[in-house]
């Protein structure tokens, strides 16, 4: 029987990415490799409860959500996180998943859409980034994310953005690091840049209490 650890699943609204606003179901498995310094999830990293693939499959049913996310931590981390894409596919879900960018995404299943972060300086994990990943990302579907600290992690989301092409093949987000960096100091950056980026902010902290919401 295949198994994967979980932290929680959720209903929640998607709070970020260019599905933002959307009623998502969030599955958020357990561990992760990265200890980055802005980190919202830090609960993830152990603990979490053993589940089979069909009672994750059941509990996911009983939202009646089309939308699915699965996150951690960083998901990939555990070997049956392919398996567990493949069979919410199989189920008819519109699947995502949210990836630091530090682990392969060759096997993820065509049709999930790959949220994958790229690391900036301020994260103390950019030495994580694995590049080769950016060539098994789909054009036109799958998303890019920098979470900005301060001005030195825009200009190196400015730096890799050109190098490698990234706004004309996907959608690139950038977004605030939740209490270092201000939405207007972001937005400032972003405009002056000329760049198509897509700023976003963390819907959900500013719904509920971002000590009790974190994606």
């Amino acid at each position: 029987m295949h198994q994967v650890v979980v932290t929680e699943i959720f209903h929640s609204l998607q709070g970020e990415s260019t599905q933002a606003g959307r009623p998502c179901v969030f599955i958020r498995l357990t561990g992760c490799p990265l200890r980055c310094e802005y980190c919202d999830t830090s609960y993830a990293f152990q603990g979490g409860n053993v589940m089979s693939l069909s009672q994750v499959l059941e509990t996911v049913r009983s939202f009646g959500c089309d939308l699915v996310e699965v996150t951690g931590g960083e998901p990939s981390s555990q070997n049956n996180c392919i398996l567990l894409l493949q069979t919410l596919c199989d189920e008819g879900f519109e699947v995502m998943i949210e990836t630091s960018g530090a682990v392969s995404v060759e096997k993820v299943p065509q049709p999930v859409k790959i949220i994958m972060d790229i690391k900036t300086p301020a994260s103390k994990e950019e030495h994580r980034n694995l590049w080769s990943n950016l060539s098994l990302l789909k054009p036109g579907m799958d998303e890019i994310k920098f979470v900005i600290c301060d001005a030195a992690d825009f200009a190196y989301t400015q730096e890799i953005a050109q190098r490698y092409d990234l706004c004309q093949k996907f959608t690139v987000l950038v977004s605030p690091a939740f209490g270092q960096v201000s939405n207007q100091e972001l937005a400032t950056w972003v405009l002056a840049s000329k760049a198509p980026y897509r700023m976003q902010l963390q819907m959900h902290k500013y719904i509920w209490d971002p000590e009790q919401q974190g994606v």
